[in-house]
């Protein structure tokens, strides 16, 4: 009985250091940290998709008033339906080309409202616009969605850092190339200094 009660000691000593082990290699910290900035990558997701639904309310409102400024209307249009029409799901989150070719058009985007922001706030010379009731609060909601877009990217990118730093470090290094074959994800990039800045609807002209 006692080298039965002995041989149950050692199993039982065994099973621990291996769940010690394993653990150690990152076992359930992996894809913990895996999912988490795939939850983050959505939540940019809905950011970019709020603000591309603002913009053609944006567009209306100005359309009438400025009438000789088309051609920012016109790329503004453009380049948001480029960036609606390029999706990231979260198996892309891995592949720099599919992540460059979405930030590209977002960065896009981006660029394009700074005109477009610029048009709108010119009150002066456009004074029809003061009297559009909808006018300040488009203004302000796309101001506060540039906003949340730039905070979404941030924790996003924090938690990709997270992830990228696990599956390269000891002993977790182990697991993520034996068990997960884990590669690294891509951290969304502005190409364009300052592309994720909310742009300043605020009139200077």
């Amino acid at each position: 009985m006692f080298a039965v009660s002995r041989r149950a000691t050692y199993r039982y000593a065994f099973a621990t250091a291996a769940a010690l082990s394993l653990a150690g290699c990152g076992v359930n910290t992996i894809p913990t940290q895996e999912e988490a900035a795939k939850a983050k990558w959505a939540d940019v997701q809905a950011a970019f998709q709020e603000r591309a639904n603002l913009i053609p309310n944006l567009a209306a409102v100005a359309k009438g008033a400025a009438e000789q400024e088309k051609g920012i209307l016109v790329g503004v249009t453009e380049a948001r339906a480029k960036a609606s029409s390029i999706q990231i799901s979260a198996d892309d989150l891995k592949d720099p080309a599919k992540m460059k070719a979405f930030q590209d058009a977002q960065n896009q985007l981006s660029s394009s409202l700074g005109g477009f922001g610029r048009l709108l706030a010119n009150t002066e010379a456009y004074p029809e616009l003061k009297s559009i009731t909808n006018y300040q609060m488009l203004q302000s909601q796309l101001e506060g969605q540039e906003n949340r877009i730039r905070v979404a990217i941030r924790d996003y990118n924090g938690a990709v850092q997270q992830y990228n730093t696990t599956i390269r470090t000891f002993p977790a290094v182990i697991g993520a190339k034996v068990i997960y074959g884990a590669k690294p994800m891509v951290p969304y990039q502005a190409v364009t200094p300052g592309a994720e800045a909310a742009p300043s609807l605020e009139g200077k002209l």
